[in-house]
């Protein structure tokens, strides 16, 4: 979890947030909302449905280097950043079972994964098909999901209810999600490798 938490009042729901960038996640048993923006990256979001503790995450690519899905990872290391699925899930999984949470109740909601560029690689697809398998192999539900899709996304999520809000970015007034992905696959190719709004 991000020590640097960024927060804020939001006016319209109401309530104390806690905006997240690639590679954060965040937990909590409160009343506070969790706020990020999605291109190819891929958000979880996880609830204990019994002591209502939940979070979420936001990783860029499914696995690190040298790790598959299966594998342990030293989530105290911070070479083992959550911008990889693998840990990214991982982290928050373990997080709200420390703050009571059981993982037999757990519940997930997955945004994102959009493909958003014009390029030879579709992150997000690699994205999606990850969270899938390792939220089936983990035996945690899929509630609902928004994937796919050429569009970047803006979620809202309440972990207290277990109510995510979507709002699709048809047009944006800067490339910085673009860029962003873009660097993304530079990064695989180095190493081989405002609109409407939904609730879900």
């Amino acid at each position: 979890m991000n020590d640097s938490v960024n927060r804020y009042w939001d006016n319209r729901f109401k309530r104390q947030t806690v905006k997240i960038l690639p590679g954060d996640y965040y937990v909590c048993d409160g009343q506070e909302m969790i706020v990020t923006v999605l291109g190819s990256c891929i958000s979880a979001c996880i609830q204990d449905q019994v002591t209502k503790i939940g979070g979420m995450n936001h990783f860029m690519l499914p696995t690190k280097k040298g790790h598959d899905y299966e594998q342990s990872v030293n989530i105290t290391d911070d070479t083992d950043t959550a911008r990889y699925g693998n840990v990214a899930m991982e982290r928050l999984i373990n997080d709200i079972v420390k703050l009571g949470g059981n993982r037999h109740s757990m519940r997930a909601k997955i945004f994102g994964g959009g493909r958003i560029t014009n390029t030879r690689i579709d992150i997000g697809a690699g994205n999606i098909s990850f969270v899938h398998e390792y939220l089936h192999t983990e035996g945690i539900q899929i509630l609902s999901e928004d994937v796919g899709n050429i569009y970047p996304r803006k979620v809202y999520y309440i972990p207290e209810i277990n109510e995510v809000y979507v709002k699709i970015i048809q047009h944006m007034n800067n490339t910085t999600i673009i860029d962003r992905d873009i660097s993304y696959i530079h990064s695989l190719d180095k190493y081989d490798t405002e609109g409407q709004v939904s609730f879900l």
